[in-house]
């Protein structure tokens, strides 16, 4: 791996993939590198077989989280704080794939950007996510497993994470 490759994983905390078929989750634990640049984590999940979409979650420097949700050529972002583009390589892309403005440096309110609505369909309301988005005291591994544990698979994540981040 390149000084680069090293630099580009070196904010990932962790990155889990969850499918779903008849009913019941699967989780997949992504190297760094599979979410380091927004595309790659995109092939990564869309090579996962899911009946509702495989959904990525990823945790970045302890400071923002991004939910990614891709069914065949479909896919679905949520970026917990617009802000983190202004210094994360994947925040920046994850703006830009929504074609939204880059954020003001200046403001540093912690504002959600891409779709509340991506797991409405699986029991977490666009209203829930934004109020997960907006506490500033949760640190995004504990909102990923408060979202985890809503979708049906908290258990599984909090265990996967353990290995994961021992």
């Amino acid at each position: 791996m390149g000084s680069n490759d090293a630099e580009a994983t070196a904010g990932i905390d962790f990155a889990v993939a969850a499918s779903r078929e008849d009913g019941v989750w699967t989780l997949s634990a992504l190297p760094p590198s599979a979410a380091s640049e927004l595309d790659v984590l995109l092939r990564a999940l869309a090579q996962l077989p899911s009946e509702v979409g495989t959904v990525g979650l990823v945790s970045v420097d302890e400071e923002y989280f991004l939910l990614a949700r891709v069914a065949g050529a479909h896919v679905r972002l949520l970026l917990s704080d617009v802000g983190a583009a202004t210094e994360s390589p994947l925040a920046a892309a994850v703006i830009a794939r929504l074609e939204l403005p880059p954020p003001d440096e200046d403001d540093d309110r912690a504002q959600p950007a891409g779709d509340l609505s991506i797991l409405a369909d699986l029991g977490v309301a666009a209203s829930e996510l934004g109020a997960m988005c907006d506490d500033l005291d949760l640190y995004p591994d504990e909102l990923l497993g408060d979202i985890a544990g809503r979708l049906g698979f908290g258990r599984d994540f909090d265990e996967m994470l353990d290995t994961v981040l021992a």
